[in-house]
């Protein structure tokens, strides 16, 4: 009688890692093309003023924007939706509001429209339940 001896095979864990990093820099170009598509807003020169930065805690703001032309804008996250009249930005904040009452909400006003459209803004917000406003400006230099 022959003994068998048997020789022990040890497995292979190796992971191909070439089709992973294919698959990455394939949506790392598929990001870089769409963050600009992404990130859309709207255009106003703020002024310039001494203010304390939102804390890190705290929820994405609801922003209030009206624009150089008096153009007003409403930008929740990512997206921003162009008001006709100060009643549909009211309509559209309380909307945002109902789903998320604690939500802040800034305004953000060009530093070249009228006092007044600011103003009209802030007011507009006030009469739609919005218990207090920020103001979005750009750090001095």
């Amino acid at each position: 009688m022959q003994l068998r001896t048997r020789r022990k095979s040890r497995t292979v864990a190796e992971i191909n890692v070439v089709p992973y990093i294919d698959v990455m820099l394939v949506l790392l170009v598929i990001f870089i093309a769409t963050a600009p598509v992404v990130m859309q807003g709207v255009t106003v020169d703020l002024p310039k003023a001494e203010a304390e930065a939102m804390s890190a805690e705290e929820l994405t703001p609801i922003i209030a924007s009206v624009d150089k032309g008096g153009q007003y804008y409403v930008s929740v996250d990512t997206t921003s939706i162009k008001a006709d009249d100060l009643q549909a930005l009211s309509e559209l904040v309380s909307a945002e509001l109902a789903k998320d009452p604690k939500r802040p909400v800034v305004v953000q006003g060009d530093a070249q429209v009228p006092y007044d459209a600011v103003i009209q803004l802030m007011n507009a917000l006030k009469q739609c339940g919005v218990s207090s406003v920020g103001l979005v400006t750009e750090p001095l230099d």
